[in-house]
């Protein structure tokens, strides 16, 4: 069984209210900070612990709350980033949902060490019952004098607010919530400046996922040491995973970094293995936005070597033959799966989100889309396959956040690993029309046809 630093207390009855938590060793790292440690210290401890932003880009937490401004005298802020929207990814909702408490004292404990005495949690739109859930964990915390003026007659104050979105993806990246908290249309901001310089009304702001947040409190109860001894090289600590797709179980899972692709996927503990008999046939392994790999570069790396869950492992080989940990959206496919259709769901969503600031991504997802919708509905054109691959080269790297390469990426990795079944849609139209057409063929049955004709 892995160590958990998250879940550990999720299945104890009553876990959601005040009382409980207390009674469980809850807002123990407040008293800690606050008492014993001072601010300053929170901040090495976190550092020392190699703590990694677990929203999907990895950028060492301790590191980024180094950088805050102090000097300009401006007040400080937290934001908790729990905008969270990209397809496959669940696992702060579950976080929030299940065991409140622990983010809202990693919010304290974090705010402290910040010196931030105005903080918010920004919570995507679409949930609503974890909004109500937050408020009320606050109304208890502050009720217990967690919250409010002078915690623990240290002098130190804080409030805390939670912020519904109103349901735009473009919000999760931290400029464009700074936007939307500030009450405006949620576009990203051209940095430099970065947020913690100026952020949130000008201020100097720190910007986290939740589940980094949440992680903060048991690295002070025990030591930025301790953390960094979980996990392995510098994917440290334990992460969360939202397993979703043809798999026996299902769910949201805590895991330490590390272990093997193979084992969360088989083991009992974790995925259970295939849901049926069908054969493995692709993996998304970090959220919608990172390229898939084929069933041969998933248990395995280029290099023959064990595919880990660790950000170095999934990342091996860059996008010729690796991904990412990103958000950790971990979405299996068996061979009855159509990557055109996957592809086109992904551009869909894409499409639909961008803000439109920047014209490569406004222009370039509806290309995206359209072209795909052609291809998947038997309308496609040998061409095609070439014009989506030119459309998401000139996205990537061309827009002011990375919305643009979060809707290229995954194109060019289908085109590049499944490039056969792109053209099969192609060549074979009224086969695809039929919208099981790889649960009663799969591609493998099929792909001999394509050796018939030359493109």
């Amino acid at each position: 069984m892995s160590k958990k630093i998250l879940l550990d207390k999720i299945n104890v009855p009553g876990i959601k209210s005040y009382e409980v938590y207390r009674q469980n060793g809850g807002y123990a790292s407040v008293e800690k900070a606050i008492n014993d440690m001072g601010a300053d210290n929170v901040v090495e401890e976190v550092k020392k612990s190699g703590l990694r932003g677990r929203g999907g880009a990895g950028f060492p937490a301790g590191l980024k709350w180094s950088f805050i401004d102090k000097k300009s005298g401006k007040p400080r802020h937290l934001v908790c980033n729990a905008d969270e929207s990209e397809p496959g990814t669940f696992k702060d909702r579950y976080l929030m949902e299940y065991i409140p408490h622990l983010l809202i004292e990693g919010m304290i404990t974090s705010s402290f060490a910040l010196g931030a005495h105005l903080s918010y949690i920004y919570i995507r739109g679409e949930y609503m019952w974890v909004y109500k859930i937050l408020e009320r964990a606050i109304a208890e915390a502050k009720a217990a004098g967690w919250l409010g003026k002078n915690i623990l007659g240290s002098g130190y104050d804080l409030e805390l607010y939670v912020h519904c979105g109103a349901g735009a993806y473009i919000c999760g990246e931290e400029t464009a919530l700074l936007e939307s908290l500030e009450g405006k249309r949620g576009n990203p901001r051209i940095k430099p400046p970065f947020p913690a310089v100026s952020g949130l009304w000008q201020n100097p702001t720190v910007v986290n996922n939740v589940e980094t947040i949440a992680s903060v409190p048991w690295i002070i109860n025990n030591s930025g040491d301790d953390y960094a001894k979980i996990g392995i090289g510098r994917s440290t600590g334990t992460k969360l995973i939202s397993a979703s797709g043809h798999i026996k179980k299902p769910g949201v899972y805590e895991i330490e970094l590390g272990v093997s692709v193979y084992e969360f996927m088989n083991s009992d503990e974790y995925c259970g293995g295939m849901i049926d008999d069908r054969p493995l046939k692709a993996l998304v392994p970090g959220g919608s936005s990172v390229p898939i790999i084929p069933h041969n570069l998933i248990y395995k790396t280029a290099a023959g070597e064990d595919r880990l869950m660790s950000y170095e492992s999934l990342s091996d080989g860059g996008f010729e033959t690796g991904s990412m940990l990103g958000s950790g959206g971990f979405i299996v496919y068996n061979d009855t799966a159509c990557i055109v259709r996957n592809t086109w769901n992904f551009a869909r969503f894409y499409h639909h989100e961008s803000c439109g600031q920047c014209s490569p991504c406004r222009e370039g997802t509806g290309w995206l889309e359209k072209v795909l919708n052609r291809i998947e509905n038997g309308y496609g054109r040998e061409e095609d396959i070439d014009l989506l691959w030119d459309i998401q080269r000139k996205i990537e790297g061309n827009t002011i956040c990375p919305l643009g390469d979060a809707a290229a990426w995954p194109v060019a990795a289908a085109i590049r690993h499944f490039r056969d079944e792109f053209e099969y849609h192609v060549r074979f139209p009224e086969k695809v029309k039929n919208r099981a057409h790889f649960v009663d063929e799969p591609f493998e049955k099929v792909r001999h046809l394509l050796q018939k004709q030359t493109v």
